[in-house]
């Protein structure tokens, strides 16, 4: 009999755990008797997944961010190494994003013998351009969730397949907007604002006060106006205490997750930059990114940015298609003004659906056949 496969995997947040939910999902088909374990969330959980740590340990973004708790991250990943050469070695591990953690990981495994796959191709086409080495010093393989990634990395002699993204398959083409409302109790005829001010504590630090503040704003300009807030679960209590404060009142829904749901239920999105964006684009909703952090490390990035965009439905469509505030621009007043040009805007939003429309399309592939065929070929090579 041929032993069950052992696969590791490492996500470093929600998203990450969420894309990697759906990989598993697609690689249990191919080997029923997977054992699959290492660092991830209740995504994975979901297809059997044993999490020696939570994914939430690795959410920090920002320099002085990941500084704050750099000894207990540089532990983690000590430990993980550990394992996966000596008692727990698996066949193949997967870094799932979290490049700052995985490559390093990936590097010293791929030294010692083991195959190495990262999903989601850092994105050196915007910044960190430098990383590329690394990259193949690391990845035996690179699964791609853009279409212009394997050729960039081929410059660089990385090899790589284009996945599409799983979530183009996961968000449906034409979302069921009336549906998403009744679930949340919204009126058909509400106007209704999703406010996403980031999955990470961090995010919620720099972002829920200007988020809510703005919200404020919106309600005093168009009273009648409702906002739902899907809250990763371990924040929860965070952000309703920060729109508590905004005073919103019952104008306002904080729910346990359901991004999905409050993207499909609302008119536009007043959302952090981050792959919540490209969700947002996905459910075709006009949006306003924002995001701010510690002022050291938006020095650093900003020196780093190769691309004017930071948001992914920018970045994609190659202009300028929704409104982006960064940092001190990122201001309760600019936010609530960028919201209320969408509100008056109908053919706008129907030329920005258009766009969005195409890129689904472009995004849409059997992912998991894709990850799965090209994870095989690792394992064979």
């Amino acid at each position: 009999m041929t032993p069950a496969k052992r696969f590791a995997l490492v996500a470093g947040e929600t998203s990450g755990d969420l894309l990697a939910g759906l990989l598993l999902g697609g690689v249990k088909q191919r080997w029923p008797d997977l054992h699959s374990f290492g660092i991830g969330g209740p995504q994975m959980a979901s297809h059997g997944f044993e999490a020696w740590w939570p994914s939430e340990k690795l959410a920090v973004r920002g320099y002085v961010e990941v500084l704050r708790h750099y000894r207990e991250i540089v532990d983690i990943r000590a430990k993980t190494q550990r394992r996966l050469l000596s008692t727990d070695r698996p066949d193949v591990f997967i870094g799932v994003d979290a490049p700052d953690f995985n490559l390093d990981l990936e590097a010293h495994l791929r030294s010692s013998g083991v195959r190495t796959v990262h999903f989601v191709c850092p994105s050196i086409w915007a910044w960190r351009a430098e990383r590329a080495a690394k990259i193949r010093d690391s990845a035996d393989h690179v699964l791609c969730i853009f279409p212009f990634e394997p050729a960039l990395l081929a410059q660089h002699g990385i090899a790589a397949t284009y996945v599409g993204h799983p979530l183009a398959n996961v968000i449906p083409v034409v979302p069921d907007r009336a549906g998403a409302r009744a679930r949340l109790g919204l009126a058909d005829d509400d106007t209704v604002i999703a406010i996403l001010p980031g999955s990470r504590a961090s995010e919620v630090q720099y972002l829920a006060a200007r988020f809510f503040s703005a919200a404020r704003l919106l309600q005093r300009e168009r009273p009648g106006i409702r906002f739902v807030v899907p809250a990763v679960p371990a924040l929860k209590a965070r952000i309703e205490e920060e729109a508590l404060a905004a005073g919103l009142g019952e104008a306002l829904i904080v729910t346990p997750g359901q991004s999905h749901t409050a993207l499909a239920a609302c008119d536009v999105t007043l959302i952090a930059s981050g792959t919540a964006t490209l969700e947002a684009a996905l459910f075709k909703r006009p949006m306003v990114i924002a995001y701010n952090m510690n002022w050291f490390s938006w020095q650093i990035m900003r020196r780093k940015q190769l691309q004017p965009w930071v948001g992914l439905p920018n970045i994609l469509c190659n202009e300028f298609v929704v409104p982006e505030l960064l940092q001190d621009a990122a201001t309760p007043q600019a936010l609530s003004r960028a919201v209320l040009e969408w509100l008056d805007a109908p053919a706008k939003i129907g030329a920005l659906q258009q766009r969005f429309s195409t890129l689904h399309d472009a995004l849409r592939k059997d992912t998991a056949q894709l990850a799965t065929d090209a994870i095989e070929q690792v394992l064979e090579s």
